[in-house]
């Protein structure tokens, strides 16, 4: 039996997140410890993400334990990860993935079609905020920020007609009451890594990646390291108008990507087959910024918004 301390965030997705592979880990006759960390993320809460231009917002904290060796592993929503990790950390394990797509929260309507002109949307994400816009110019787009409860109350509340949230959150917490559409992905293009946990490590941890080996999924695996790599290849965190979702499909990865610009009149997409998932999303991402991504990333890094690498 090993002891294991796990560090997380404290936000009740991320704490049932910790949970979940206290639980695997725990059935596997380790014993586990968890240590709650606030991170940056988690202390600036009425700005927009992508205003606040921060590297590592969710992670930089938690980091520093693992490195000062306060706690050996760190869970993580991959999407939270920066593409390029600091040296010194690894990613063990990448578990079996949730449903990456995002969904559409409202008390009285049944789809974003549905919405009346000029309905108040909530969200901070300028990804969705994107392809919102390109779906439905009308749409008024106000910032949402808070974990999910408090999200889900300012809905019911009437603060806005609906919100969009990631599937895989809402169906980790059980609180699916208000999703009205899942969104298709040819309509909202997820973030990368969306609803996949990152098991991360000090590098070199050796026994610790043997413990933790079971964890990893190979599909998630591949699909993520797909997405994260034309993340890479575009030089953008998940807060830059950018999507990205991989599967596997007979064998071979499957990538649909998209650069949008904010306002949503300027969406490139891109969609390739392939075996090798780092070279998969690398060469996709060449492509977009080839076929004027490079404008449209290079509008938003000058246009006053501070992109983090990651949020």
């Amino acid at each position: 039996m090993t002891r294991l301390r796990i560090g997380s965030r404290g936000s009740q997705l991320a704490l049932w997140q910790a949970h979940h592979i206290s639980d695997l880990l725990r059935a596997q006759g380790h014993e586990i410890e968890l240590e709650i960390i606030k991170t940056t993320g988690d202390k600036i809460l009425d700005v927009a993400l992508a205003k606040v231009g921060t590297k590592g917002m969710f992670t930089k904290e938690i980091e520093e334990a693992l490195a000062e060796g306060r706690v050996d592993l760190a869970v993580h929503s991959l999407k939270d990860l920066p593409t390029e990790l600091s040296p010194g950390f690894e990613i063990a394990a990448i578990t079996q993935r949730e449903n990456s797509q995002d969904v559409f929260c409202s008390t009285r309507y049944a789809s974003i079609e549905a919405l009346p002109r000029e309905a108040r949307v909530g969200t901070s994400s300028l990804r969705r905020q994107a392809q919102l816009k390109a779906l439905r110019p009308d749409l008024e787009i106000h910032p949402l920020r808070g974990n999910v409860d408090t999200r889900l109350r300012k809905l019911v509340e009437g603060e806005y007609d609906a919100i969009i949230l990631a599937a895989a959150g809402l169906n980790r917490l059980g609180k699916t009451d208000l999703v009205k559409q899942v969104i298709p992905r040819d309509i909202m293009c997820p973030a990368a890594g969306q609803g996949a946990l990152g098991i991360e490590i000090r590098a070199g941890d050796t026994a610790t990646r043997q413990l933790l080996a079971f964890l990893d999924d190979a599909n998630a695996r591949a699909s993520t390291t797909c997405e994260r790599a034309l993340l890479n290849k575009l030089g953008g965190g998940c807060q830059v108008p950018i999507g990205a979702a991989a599967e596997v499909r007979q064998g071979r990865l499957h990538l649909d990507a998209i650069v949008a610009s904010p306002d949503g009149t300027k969406i490139l997409r891109e969609s390739r087959d392939g075996d090798d998932p780092e070279k998969l999303g690398s060469e996709v991402g060449e492509t977009l910024l080839q076929r004027g991504g490079d404008a449209i990333l290079e509008e938003v890094y000058g246009s006053g918004i501070a992109v983090p690498q990651q949020p």
